[in-house]
């Protein structure tokens, strides 16, 4: 009978570890889709809604910096004699209004726009690349949870195995075929599987509140079970992803923009030695004259050119600043180039080792380990093995299925990395 229920059991872990997608309930409700949950975060997260704010406020600001300034009305009384403050005693006293409007030189202003427009642009990829952390965060974070909920899966059945262990161990030792630290070691492993269990359920609320700030919900808001299905290998080279993000990555698109408004600061600099200018009218109203003599109203014309009379102080040590920063914006551009290229081959470094590890325990590793222990229980129930062989070979195939479901986590992790830093979906 004991025989009959270890091998039932064993091929109940068999089939779980080829359907790894069963969750723990059947309801709908149990289960958490990936593509479902990035598109949440991405409507709720408060971090991205900001950006979003940010990249709307900026396109307001390119009509300010492409308008003129603000003329100027002026209200005034020209020549009022102290002696009286009569305004009909001198022919020159006059009631004066005025209108000034000045002008920056020819291109400052466009420059400006052209400025704001690529401070726009900047924005704008800024909240993009936000976009591609908070999704590559959120795979993340939901292949984190798809671990530890296949961890927690595979524990529960391991502890339902050892506790059959336990009694097959108690029962040959009431009969006298088995030791009493057989029963011992076998009670041991169940406690320390949970033990585990305990740990991976504490790991899984430390995840489950990641998600959940990102979603902008209570760290304890429950989520179902992580499902993904079985990866179609990814192939490609480091050549092409580097090309790849060159074309599509928003982090670099923000840099390359930065790198030519850098360009155009100069320019601008370059252009404020040369001085901007007004132009206005003004008319003055005169009252008769207290002798009887008539006033005439005066119309005036006039221009404005403010000199740039300190140059070498103020103007040229603009340009020297603007060209200085420009400089360093192109340093800081080819370093983000410089450390995506690194990261890029990081990650598919990592992808391709995870891959190997992925078909070697499939088609190696775990079904040997599944033999192994199928060997051990038909040897032990034979008295041809030991328990502490069958304990080791069972414990044995339960670190490689944890191992098979952490590398499956980390591929996909390492390909949530990739598409961040290509800024594409692989």
């Amino acid at each position: 009978m004991k025989k009959i229920m270890i091998k039932g059991f064993f091929l109940g872990m068999s089939l779980f570890l080829v359907s790894s997608n069963v969750s723990f309930s059947q309801t709908p409700d149990s289960t958490l889709l990936l593509d479902e949950l990035i598109q949440q975060v991405l409507t709720q997260n408060p971090e991205l809604q900001s950006s979003y704010q940010a990249w709307e406020a900026s396109k307001t600001r390119i009509s300010q910096q492409e308008a003129l300034p603000d003329p100027t009305l002026g209200l005034n009384i020209m020549n009022l004699p102290v002696n009286s403050f009569s305004l009909d005693q001198e022919p020159m006293t006059g009631k004066q209004i005025s209108v000034m409007q000045p002008f920056p030189f020819p291109g400052k202003l466009g420059l400006k726009g052209d400025i704001a427009v690529n401070e726009s642009e900047i924005v704008l990829h800024r909240y993009r690349e936000l976009q591609n952390q908070l999704k590559k965060r959120t795979k993340q974070a939901f292949y984190d949870l798809y671990y530890v909920d296949q961890a927690l899966s595979t524990v529960a059945h391991n502890q339902e195995l050892l506790k059959e262990f336990v009694e097959i161990a108690e029962t040959r030792y009431g009969v006298g075929k088995g030791t009493q630290p057989d029963v011992l070691r076998a009670q041991v492993a169940l406690s320390k599987m949970l033990d585990q269990e305990l740990k991976l359920l504490q790991q899984r609320e430390v995840v489950q509140a990641r998600i959940n700030t990102l979603l902008d919900k209570p760290a304890d808001t429950p989520l179902g079970e992580a499902i993904i299905n079985q990866p179609e290998f990814f192939t490609s080279n480091l050549p092409t992803l580097i090309q790849q993000a060159d074309s599509t990555s928003p982090l670099l698109a923000a840099w390359k923009t930065a790198v030519v408004q850098s360009g155009q600061k100069v320019d601008l600099a370059l252009k404020d030695r040369y001085p901007d200018f007004s132009v206005g009218v003004a008319y003055t109203q005169r009252d008769k004259l207290q002798n009887g003599m008539k006033g005439y109203d005066f119309v005036s014309a006039m221009f404005n050119v403010k000199i740039p009379l300190f140059l070498s102080k103020k103007q040229n040590k603009k340009v020297q600043e603007t060209q200085i920063q420009q400089t360093s914006i192109e340093y800081r551009y080819q370093n983000i180039v410089n450390s995506i290229e690194q990261k890029l081959q990081q990650s598919l470094t990592e992808l391709e080792k995870n891959q190997r590890l992925l078909e070697l325990y499939r088609t190696g590793i775990i079904p040997q380990a599944e033999e192994s222990l199928e060997s051990s229980i038909a040897g032990y129930q034979n008295d041809k093995v030991d328990f502490l062989s069958l304990l080791d070979s069972e414990l044995t195939l339960f670190q490689f299925r944890l191992d098979y479901h952490r590398f499956l986590a980390d591929y996909h992790k390492a390909i949530a990395e990739i598409e961040a830093l290509t800024g594409t979906e692989l």
